[in-house]
C-alpha cells in the first residue's frame, strides 16, 4: 500500500495551507465566509483544503475512510463509517474557522489517522505560528522535530484550567481556580497545554476532527483525557464533555469537579 510517511503527511498540510489558506488570512471577502448554522462559520479556505487533503490521503489510502469536518456537514452518514473503519483518518481543514475570520493568528490545520478506533498518528500545523506538532502512538510527541512533555502540576498549587465553553468562564469547577477562557481553537488549545500555559482544558463537545489530534498529543506528552462521567476518551468517542490534562492526577482532580457540572447539562 502506497502509505505517507509521518512527515510527508506534515508536508501536505503545509503545502495546502500555503496554497488556499495562507493567502486568504485577512483577505476574505463577504461572499468567501458563509455559515454552516447560525454562529457556525466556514470560509472557501476551509472547504478547499480538506477537498485538496482529503484528496491526498484516499489517493495513498484508497481503503481508509476520511472523516472532514465539512464533509460531515454535508453528509452525516460519514460519520458511521468512520466509526465502523478499521483504518480511518479525521481532518480539520481550518480550526479555530472564527479565529481565522477574525484576523487572529491562532488557527491550525490538524489531522489524526487511526486503526480499529484508536489514534496512532497526529498532526497539527499553525500556518500563522509557524509550528508543527506531531505525535506517534508510543513515539512521543513532536515540536518542530524536538521531543516535548507535559509538566506535572506540583502539589503545593491548585491546578488553573481554561475552556472554550462560554458559561463556564470566570466558573469555578468545585475548590478550583475560576475557568479562563481557552484560545478557542483546538489546534492552539492542546499545544498551548504541553506547553504549560494552561494545566487542563474543559470541552463541551468532543468531535473527532477537534479532540483525536490533541488527545493523541496529549497523552503521547504525558498528559491525560476522558469524559466528565470518568469514561476514558477514544478516537470513537462522542458523548459530551471532555477534560484534558497534563497529567493523570490533575485529569482526576477535575475530572470529579466536572463531573457534577455536565450532569446538570
Amino acid at each position: 500500500m502506497p502509505g505517507l510517511s509521518t512527515d510527508a503527511v506534515l508536508d501536505l498540510m503545509r503545502d495546502v495551507a500555503a496554497e488556499v489558506i495562507t493567502p486568504r488570512f485577512r483577505s476574505l471577502s463577504a461572499g468567501e465566509v458563509m455559515e454552516k448554522n447560525p454562529g457556525d462559520l466556514v470560509t472557501v479556505a476551509d472547504r478547499e483544503a480538506e477537498v485538496l487533503i482529503t484528496a491526498r490521503l484516499i489517493e495513498a489510502y484508497p481503503d481508509a475512510v476520511v472523516l472532514g469536518e465539512e464533509a460531515h456537514a454535508a453528509d452525516h452518514s460519514l460519520m458511521e463509517r468512520y466509526l465502523a473503519a478499521e483504518h480511518a483518518f479525521t481532518v480539520d481543514p481550518v480550526d479555530g474557522t472564527k479565529n481565522f475570520v477574525n484576523g487572529s493568528p491562532d488557527h491550525a490545520v490538524m489531522v489524526a489517522e487511526t486503526l480499529h478506533g484508536e489514534a496512532v498518528r497526529a498532526w497539527i500545523w499553525q500556518p500563522e505560528h509557524g509550528v508543527a506538532w506531531v505525535a506517534e502512538k508510543g513515539g512521543g510527541t513532536w515540536r518542530d522535530g524536538e521531543q516535548v512533555s507535559t509538566t506535572p502540576v506540583p502539589d503545593d498549587r491548585a491546578p488553573e484550567g481554561v475552556t472554550s465553553i462560554w458559561s463556564l468562564r470566570d466558573h469555578r469547577l468545585g475548590d478550583l481556580p475560576p475557568l479562563r477562557l481557552s484560545w478557542v481553537c483546538c489546534g492552539v488549545d492542546y499545544p498551548k497545554l504541553i506547553e504549560g500555559a494552561a494545566d487542563y482544558i474543559v470541552y463541551s463537545r468532543s468531535n473527532p476532527w477537534d479532540h483525536v489530534p490533541g488527545s493523541l498529543l496529549v497523552t503521547e506528552a504525558g498528559g491525560a483525557t476522558g469524559h466528565p462521567d470518568g469514561t476514558p476518551y477514544t478516537a470513537r468517542s462522542l458523548r459530551p464533555g471532555l477534560v484534558a490534562a497534563v497529567d493523570r492526577h490533575t485529569w482526576s482532580a477535575v475530572q470529579r469537579r466536572a463531573q457534577p457540572e455536565f450532569a446538570r447539562r
